[in-house]
């Protein structure tokens, strides 16, 4: 029988959004997804989880062909296109595979973007419990080492044209917001204290040479589990080029706020090698970055992402002044 973890209930996802629902994408946008399909759409069923304000949504062709859609248009969001074109970027290096949802055809025109992918029948997975979490973490060893094999030597990154994002630049940006550290009213007074030695050493990860390929947002609302057992990795609009260890220590994120985080990072060689000094590193400055962030972000057609952020900022945060034994 599958042990629930202490702390725990049935997890949801935390990252929910507002979209738009497929009848409101482009009729260009509908009727390429017709063609391409070969078979006009004649059912649909809405998805929900994730930030993006496009539809995501199922389709059903009057030929009983499935498929996934994903569309998003400038109007609704002026950053949300490229993070589909990134998607676009990172399917089509990797090919087919189990572990992800195929691409099965791609639209950019007229300040939309659109993605058609497989559609995989499953259900978000509950990781709060162990046996589900422990297939997490191997699916994610294998994702990582799929990702390895298929892209030996990744492509430079090119964040603002829809390639891959740049984590160096990434936590860069993390800790510039650590140098605003007294301007983000949430953050707790350690984190203030010690914002410039924390930047620090954020920057020191951004000094590590970046080398794989990395999904870089693994969550519970961008895996499916088939009916089959297998999870599937959803959602590749932030996928990077970064460190081997970043895709395992996502992986655990669920329960960042239990002992139970810190233990597991045993099990991982590659968190082992990377050291507990950088996954509390990691923590703070992605901490800090979200709440100074949740502070100053205006966010089009994203209204609860703020909320989004204050909440991830204290679960980080909150583990880091475990791992520093500082208390709250």
């Amino acid at each position: 029988m599958a042990l629930r973890a202490p702390g725990l209930g049935v997890t949801v996802p935390r990252a929910v959004g507002v979209r738009a629902s497929y009848d409101r994408v482009p009729e260009a946008v509908r009727a390429w997804v017709d063609t391409t399909l070969g078979s006009p759409v004649v059912a649909t069923a809405e998805q929900v989880g994730g930030m993006s304000p496009g539809c995501a949504t199922r389709v059903t062709c009057a030929d009983g062909t499935r498929a996934f859609v994903k569309a998003v248009g400038h109007e609704l969001n002026p950053d949300t296109p490229t993070m589909f074109r990134r998607e676009a970027t990172a399917l089509t290096l990797l090919g087919s595979h189990p572990l992800w949802a195929d691409l099965l055809a791609s639209y950019d025109a007229d300040g939309w973007v659109a993605l058609l992918l497989e559609d995989v029948e499953g259900a978000h997975p509950d990781l709060g419990d162990d046996a589900m979490m422990s297939r997490l973490l191997d699916a994610t060893d294998e994702l990582t080492r799929v990702m390895r094999e298929r892209v030996p030597v990744p492509p430079a990154p090119d964040p603002q044209s829809g390639g891959l994002t740049d984590l160096a630049l990434v936590y860069e940006r993390w800790a510039d917001g650590l140098e605003h550290a007294h301007e983000a009213p949430l953050l707790p007074r350690w984190v203030v204290e010690r914002a410039d030695e924390f930047a620090d050493r954020v920057r020191g990860l951004a000094r590590v040479a970046p080398e794989h390929l990395v999904h870089w947002d693994i969550r519970n609302d961008n895996l499916l589990l088939r009916p089959s057992g297998e999870l599937v990795f959803l959602d590749w609009g932030a996928a990077g080029v970064g460190s081997d260890w970043i895709d395992p220590l996502l992986a655990r994120l669920e329960r960042v706020h239990l002992p139970w985080f810190d233990d597991s990072l045993a099990t991982s060689p590659a968190l082992v090698r990377a050291g507990d000094a950088a996954v509390t590193t990691w923590l703070v400055g992605i901490g800090g970055f979200l709440a100074w962030r949740a502070h100053v972000a205006v966010d089009v057609n994203l209204p609860t992402l703020n909320a989004f952020r204050r909440v991830e900022s204290a679960r980080f945060l909150g583990a880091a002044a475990r791992r520093l034994d500082l208390g709250s």
